[in-house]
């Protein structure tokens, strides 16, 4: 029987890193080391506070940048492969027992690595690391290698009302 799991959180609704965070906390209280790298935001977002207040957390951002207002390039390209690299060290290490890529599908959906590139660092890892990955649009290699894969719908969304992200509810 397999000591952890690869989840995926995929989809266009709201909660995909918000599930990965919950986990994160539930990790944390039953006395396990997380690791959290985001590969697209490159904000401090709220979430992101919970390492300055708990021990046995870590939480990098290892992305250039946001890509709503630009095509990602060549240098969205190396920082995105090596922060794959990175992140494929983690894994092997062993030293955190779950590790969250935050966004990777976005990095996959704009071409910045290979599906089989994560893939490979997925089964590379070392075998008790609980692996969570989050973003919309994972391709379907991800989510046939995935052991759980969750997809959040967008059924009614405030957003399209007009009312933007809200301090502490969205960010």
């Amino acid at each position: 029987m397999k000591e952890s799991f690869v989840h995926v959180y995929t989809g266009n609704g709201k909660g995909k890193s918000t599930a990965a965070f919950g986990l994160a906390l539930r990790a944390l209280f039953a006395g396990k080391k997380v690791y959290i790298a985001q590969f697209i935001k490159d904000m401090k977002y709220h979430e992101t506070g919970i390492e300055t207040v708990m021990d046995g957390i870590k939480i990098e951002q290892l992305g250039a940048g946001c890509f709503i207002d630009r095509k990602p390039d060549e240098h969205d390209r190396e920082v995105a492969a090596a922060a794959l690299q990175k992140c494929g060290k983690i894994l092997e290490s062993g030293e955190f027992d779950v590790v969250i890529l935050d966004e990777i599908t976005i990095a996959l959906y704009f071409k910045l690595f290979s599906s089989e590139d994560v893939i490979k660092i997925l089964q590379s890892r070392n075998p008790k690391v609980e692996v969570v990955l989050t973003g919309r649009y994972a391709p379907q290699e991800l989510i046939d290698y995935a052991d759980l894969v969750t997809e959040m719908r967008e059924v009614k969304h405030y957003y399209t009302q007009g009312v933007l992200s809200r301090d502490g509810i969205d960010v």
